[in-house]
């Protein structure tokens, strides 16, 4: 399998298929590489080259104790991005990954990328602060911990089954074989890092990042999203960042790159090709 080796000794693990101007895919927390199927088959197919990592203690990667924070995540995927010697790159991040974006191109520059897309993602702030009246209470996120101690297993099937992919809502169909993708990916990575990540994308304030970034950026988000609630999150995003752009996506749910493959690609598509 291909994998780097970070300056602190973890092995990162990614694929990286096809030529052409590369587009970087960032996943969300506690997924891997996978959750991008559509997106990387869709894109390599379109003509680019398609690139996606399992995050450390996610997937494939190696499973540290330690260094679960957005400081190593943007580190992380500046190394694979220097391995690779990428120019001209497109990163996309959902969720957690959205957060990993923003932060990498804040604190690595611009020099490699072209654009950026962030899909459902974790900034500005997620977490309730005087600053930041609009976000969810630490003790929401004290119950994902808790709920992950107790039962990871369960914990990880009751998650996408609900509120992940909109389950949970009248007249919406479970997909349980996306339940059992989710639990497969989240499974494969480390309970520490896992643990660990929870704070990572609820209390890290990319508000400064946001405004360091001048390359062009989708802001892409759900309204109806129950993880990363949209009126937090994707609008403010998009005010803070000097060129940036919000697709709001009525009735979408946190999980909708897999939901509605379809929409997102074709949206994406029509961005990077502008």
């Amino acid at each position: 399998m291909p994998k780097i080796v970070t300056d602190d000794g973890v092995e990162i693990y990614y694929k990286d298929w096809g030529s052409g101007q590369p587009i970087v895919f960032s996943h969300g927390w506690p997924l891997s590489a996978d959750d991008w199927d559509a997106q990387m088959l869709f894109f390599l197919h379109e003509g680019y080259r398609v690139i996606a990592h399992d995050r450390r203690g996610h997937g494939r990667s190696t499973q540290v104790a330690d260094g679960h924070d957005m400081d190593h995540y943007a580190d992380d995927l500046a190394a694979l991005t220097a391995h690779l010697d990428l120019s001209d790159a497109v990163h996309v991040g959902h969720s957690t990954g959205g957060g990993e974006v923003v932060h990498y191109i804040a604190r690595h520059g611009e020099d490699r990328v072209a654009k950026a897309a962030i899909i459902a993602a974790v900034p500005p702030l997620m977490l309730q602060t005087d600053a930041n009246p609009g976000g969810l209470p630490k003790s929401v996120f004290d119950d994902l911990r808790a709920q992950l101690k107790a039962s990871r297993s369960e914990f990880y099937t009751a998650l996408p089954a609900g509120p992940f992919y909109g389950f949970n809502r009248p007249g919406v169909e479970t997909r349980e074989p996306l339940v059992r993708n989710w639990w497969r990916q989240g499974m494969q990575g480390g309970a520490k890092a896992h643990y660990d990540g929870i704070a990572a994308f609820s209390e890290t304030d990319f508000t400064e990042d946001l405004r360091k970034i001048t390359v062009p950026v989708l802001v892409m988000h759900g309204d109806d999203d129950q993880i990363v609630p949209y009126a937090d999150a994707g609008p403010l995003s998009a005010e803070l960042l000097p060129n940036g752009t919000l697709k709001t996506y009525p009735g979408f749910p946190h999980g909708m790159p897999t939901t509605h493959a379809d929409v997102i690609n074709a949206d994406l598509l029509e961005f990077i090709r502008s």
